[in-house]
């Protein structure tokens, strides 16, 4: 794990490690019933989508959650939430959606992967450093005191 902690460092020793690229993509209009995030594990490299119309901090959470299942080895239960679907047409607007489905191999995991997920998440982002809360903290970090 880089220290301090960067998600650019951290997705290229991810796809380092699982010997292909990982690509990041932003995914424009995903509402409040679709999932905030995605990842499409295929061969030749892993696709992790995220909504980019959150905060630059709820965006990097998002990709450190599909990260998590990455490097959990989750594989989904089959059981589909309402917004995935939908989710899937707006990014594979060209193709069936059963033949998305199925080259997905997997359209949602359990509570229990995605409590662990988020917890994954949580403590990976925990390792980055903290910005200062108060002036006197910018200040001192800027002047490099800090």
């Amino acid at each position: 794990m880089p220290d301090p902690f960067d998600l650019d460092t951290f997705c290229a020793e991810v796809a380092e490690r699982r010997g292909r690229p990982l690509i990041r993509r932003p995914v424009p209009g995903l509402s409040a019933d679709a999932p905030c995030g995605l990842w499409i594990g295929t061969p030749e490299a892993d696709h992790v989508f995220y909504d980019p119309g959150t905060s630059p901090l709820h965006a990097e959470h998002i990709v450190l959650h599909e990260l998590a299942h990455i490097l959990s080895g989750h594989s989904g239960t089959g059981n589909e939430s309402a917004g995935a679907g939908s989710a899937r047409t707006r990014l594979f607007p060209d193709l069936d959606p059963a033949t998305v489905s199925r080259a997905l191999g997997r359209a949602a995991y359990s509570d229990e992967q995605e409590r662990e997920a988020e917890m994954m998440a949580s403590l990976i982002r925990g390792r980055s450093p903290k910005p200062p809360r108060t002036t006197l903290g910018r200040v001192a970090k800027a002047l490099g005191l800090e």
